[in-house]
């Protein structure tokens, strides 16, 4: 059974989740350690977990399978759930993939050590409605992908 699970605390793309996901008629589960709204629609569910370090990361993990969409900016949780079989797309529309997730590893421990001497790196660019524009089309081709399959 195709499904979007949405890591979901610090998310800018739920209401695009929420249309693609209904136009292909995909339940959504909305994943946070806080309520957040979401929209009265069977299609959709929110799961608040506790606020316990991962509690969400583990939550989306433990109900993961080939089938699943993983919506996503952690690159730690990306790896999970790619080795699971799960297709993942992080907000600014780029796939994670198992041929690509590794050097988005490496790369996310060489900031770490770089902040972590001292350096003062800037962070991700701002989000802009091309990323807003890049995931409408990536969640559309993925669950297109997913029909196929099964």
């Amino acid at each position: 059974m195709i499904r979007i699970l949405i890591d979901a605390d610090a998310c800018p793309v739920k209401d695009e989740t929420y249309r693609v996901a209904a136009r292909h008629k995909v339940p959504v589960v909305v994943v946070s350690n806080s309520p957040i709204r979401v929209p009265q629609d069977p299609l959709i569910t929110r799961k608040v977990v506790s606020d316990a370090f991962d509690a969400a990361d583990d939550w989306i993990v433990e109900n993961t399978a080939p089938g699943t969409v993983v919506i996503t900016a952690d690159i730690l949780l990306a790896d999970r759930c790619l080795k699971l079989g799960a297709e993942v797309v992080a907000p600014n529309g780029k796939p994670f993939t198992l041929s690509s997730i590794g050097s988005a590893i490496a790369t996310r421990a060489i900031m770490a050590d770089l902040r972590a001497g001292g350096d003062v790196i800037g962070g991700p660019p701002p989000f802009s409605k091309t990323d807003r524009s890049r995931f409408l089309s990536s969640l559309d081709e993925v669950l297109v992908k997913l029909r196929r399959r099964m």
